[in-house]
C-alpha cells in the first residue's frame, strides 16, 4: 500500500497530533483518506514520523504518530541552482524538477534577457508559491529536508555572494569536459533565461569563478537545462 507523505512546519513528537487548515482539508476532502490509513509526516528536520489517521472531520484531522526515524539521506553533493526566471509554469516546472533531483538551494535570477518583472508584494508571493512547490516536490520524491527557495536576486548580486567548490555556467558553445573536473562537495549551477545569457553576463560569471559547461550539442530550453545539468552532476559526483 502506498503511504502518503505530508509536510508540517511544526515540532513533531510521537503520540497524537491534530492537523488543521489546508493540510487537514487536503487529507480529508481532497485525498479522502479515512481513519486507519497509514501516513508519514516530516517537518524538514531530516526525520520522518510514521503513523496513521485516527479521525477525520470537516475542520481537522487527528493522527497518531510513532517514534521518528531517519528520513531519506540527502545527496553528498550540495547544489545551489541559480535559475533565470521564466514565465508561467516553466519556472514552476524547473523548481519542481530541481528539487526532485536533489538541489539544496534555488535562487531565481533577474538577467538581461529575463522578461519577468517582480518586486514588492508580488515578488514575496511568488517566492512563497515556489517554496510550496518545493514542499510538494519533497512530499512526492521522499526527501525529508526541504530546499530553500531564496528571494529573487539580480545576477550580479548572486555572483558576488556565492560560495561553492565548483561553479558552472551552462554554455552550449564550449567543449569543456565535466568528467575531467575534480569531485566537488558543493556545486553552483547557473542557468540562463529564454534566449540565453548575454556574452557580457557569461564573462562576468567567469570572472566570478564560473567554468563554462556544455551538456551535449543541442540547445535546451531554460526549464530543461537544470534537469539535464542536475542529472549529470548527480551521476558524476552525487548519489545516482
Amino acid at each position: 500500500m502506498r503511504v502518503s507523505r505530508f509536510y508540517l512546519d511544526a515540532p513533531l513528537q510521537a503520540g497524537e497530533q491534530q492537523l488543521e487548515g489546508d493540510l487537514a482539508h487536503y487529507i480529508g476532502r481532497v485525498l479522502r483518506l479515512a481513519p486507519g490509513a497509514p501516513i508519514q509526516i516530516f517537518n524538514g528536520s531530516g526525520q520522518e514520523w510514521p503513523g496513521e489517521i485516527v479521525e477525520v472531520s470537516k475542520r481537522l484531522v487527528r493522527v497518531r504518530l510513532d517514534s521518528p526515524r531517519a528520513g531519506l539521506a540527502e545527496s553528498p553533493l550540495r547544489v545551489h541552482l541559480g535559475q533565470a526566471m521564466s514565465r508561467g509554469e516553466r519556472m514552476d516546472w524547473a523548481i519542481q524538477k530541481a528539487v526532485e533531483l536533489g538541489a539544496c538551494e534555488i535562487t531565481p535570477l533577474f538577467t538581461e534577457r529575463c522578461e519577468v518583472k517582480l518586486q514588492g508584494d508580488r515578488a514575496e508571493k511568488r517566492q512563497a508559491h515556489w517554496q510550496q512547490i518545493a514542499v510538494s516536490a519533497c512530499e512526492q520524491s521522499g526527501r525529508s529536508v526541504v530546499p530553500t527557495i531564496h528571494a529573487p536576486l539580480p545576477l550580479d548580486t548572486w555572483l558576488g555572494d556565492l560560495q561553492a567548490d565548483l561553479k558552472l555556467v551552462l554554455h552550449h558553445r564550449t567543449e569543456h569536459s565535466l568528467a575531467s573536473l575534480a569531485r566537488p562537495a558543493t556545486l553552483a549551477l547557473l542557468i540562463g533565461p529564454e534566449g540565453g545569457l548575454s556574452g557580457d553576463e557569461i564573462e562576468r560569471a567567469q570572472t566570478a569563478g564560473f567554468k563554462p559547461a556544455c551538456f551535449g550539442p543541442r540547445v535546451m530550453r531554460t526549464e530543461t537545462a537544470p534537469v539535464a545539468a542536475l542529472a549529470v552532476a548527480q551521476y558524476l559526483w552525487g548519489d545516482f
